[in-house]
């Protein structure tokens, strides 16, 4: 195969969308898959829906998963300038071009293409196979190329840069389909060789409709916000329409570019699971080495107390880092219960056994000198008051946390609330259970 050479070509009119990011990846992939050259071109023309900070955005969201540019803004490899407000000159020159060429015509101060009447256009798409539409089809209207303030449309500056800058393939939704033969019309008036196609069918919410912002779906900044690795974040998109084959799921970037193929990309659209993408997030999330994951939830962790030691207990329970603070907010204080939380028939406890238990407790912590997870669960498991192990263990989780279940057991929450708030917790808890409230 030829040098491949693929763009990514975003407008800044927005956020990072799943769909775009998913396009950029697939971009990516090809391209490396192959040794070729990845180019990230920025596509301004329409001012009037250029939104402010969406530019740094494209930037950061993919500088954060590791889809790093060959040539671009700032990366000048021969073939720019890579931002099309930047390329006006160009537009004119080649709309002039194609009106000698009869593949266009001056309408008052705009450029319009000229569509044969008679015919049909063809193009073959690497996902959809070739493609026939008659040229009288209401589809290949004879739409504006160069506007009268000498700017180009999105239709037309997308095939003067992609010959110029020599893309090869173009990744692109499916959405695009349509107007596919008006590019291929281009291409032919200019004499030029067209790219490979290769469209992509919608990420979807539901059965009916596509993601969208303005519905409510979630960008990638606001995935990241909400707790997504990024890593778990590209893992999962590869997969939402493509597929390596097997049954493996968890991927590097590495090992996604090794295995993309252009055979792998479904023609059915594919939908956007956040449940699959949890799974997939915890699962990033266990494999950060322990104090990396204890410095990303610092932050959500009451200050009081070890950041290492709480986070050594939520790492394994945590799908996304935002769960932090609501998985560690029994350290900050006891939330309301009831009583009846006491009661457990595998432990054989009821709230007057926790009386009796608490109790007990209370004078033997009271004489431990050595306040770590280890001897704690020793004075528990060894301790003569005619109860079992388990309810010792479940009366004292259910007195300090307040919670039947708790990340970590019930002496490795005791060791990290350290010796003064555990008895305190205890001494309230029992009074409770005293006063029946």
């Amino acid at each position: 195969m030829s040098h491949i050479r693929t763009r990514f070509a975003p407008s800044p009119t927005g956020y990072m969308h799943i769909g775009n990011l998913r396009t950029a990846l697939y971009t990516y992939l090809l391209a490396k898959h192959e040794g070729g050259t990845f180019i990230l071109r920025i596509e301004d023309t329409d001012q009037n829906r250029y939104v402010e900070g969406a530019l740094d955005a494209i930037f950061r969201s993919l500088d954060d998963c590791g889809i790093i540019f060959d040539e671009g803004p700032g990366k000048d490899g021969g073939f720019g300038p890579y931002v099309q407000s930047e390329r006006r000159a160009l537009y004119k020159e080649y709309a002039e071009k194609l009106i000698e060429l009869g593949g266009a015509y001056r309408d008052d101060e705009a450029i319009r293409q000229r569509i044969p009447r008679e015919g049909e256009t063809k193009f073959t798409d690497a996902v959809f196979g070739e493609i026939t539409v008659p040229n009288e089809s209401a589809s290949l209207d004879e739409g504006v190329l160069l506007k009268s303030d000498g700017l180009p449309t999105y239709n037309f500056a997308n095939v003067i840069d992609d010959h110029l800058m020599g893309i090869t393939h173009v990744v692109r939704g499916s959405e695009y389909l349509p107007s596919t033969p008006k590019y291929t019309l281009l291409y032919e008036a200019f004499g030029w060789e067209p790219p490979l196609y290769i469209h992509v069918s919608p990420v979807m919410r539901d059965a009916t409709h596509k993601l969208s912002k303005r519905a409510g779906d979630p960008t990638y900044e606001d995935l990241t916000a909400q707790g997504y690795l990024p890593e778990a974040i590209l893992n999962y998109v590869a997969l939402v329409g493509w597929s390596p084959g097997g049954e493996r799921e968890f991927y590097t970037l590495r090992e996604l570019t090794e295995a993309f193929t252009i055979s792998g990309i479904s023609k059915s659209p594919a939908l956007f699971d956040i449940v699959k993408l949890n799974y997939f997030n915890a699962h990033y999330i266990r494999e950060l080495p322990p104090e990396d994951f204890a410095a990303r939830i610092a932050s959500q962790l009451p200050a009081e107390y070890d950041a290492n030691a709480i986070a050594a207990l939520l790492q394994s329970r945590t799908e996304k880092l935002t769960d932090a603070k609501e998985l560690a907010a029994f350290f900050e204080a006891v939330p309301e219960y009831s009583l009846e939380l006491y009661r457990n028939k595998k432990a054989k406890t009821t709230p007057e056994a926790a009386l009796q238990i608490l109790v007990k407790l209370s004078t033997l912590l009271q004489s431990l000198t050595d306040w770590t997870d280890e001897a704690l669960f020793t004075l528990l498991s060894e301790a003569e008051d005619g109860f079992t192990k388990n309810a010792r263990l479940w009366v004292l989780r259910i007195a300090i946390s307040g919670l039947a279940v708790t990340p970590g057991g019930a002496t490795a929450i005791a060791a990290i609330l350290g010796k003064a708030e555990t008895l305190s917790r205890i001494t309230s808890a029992i009074g409770r259970l005293q006063n029946g409230v």
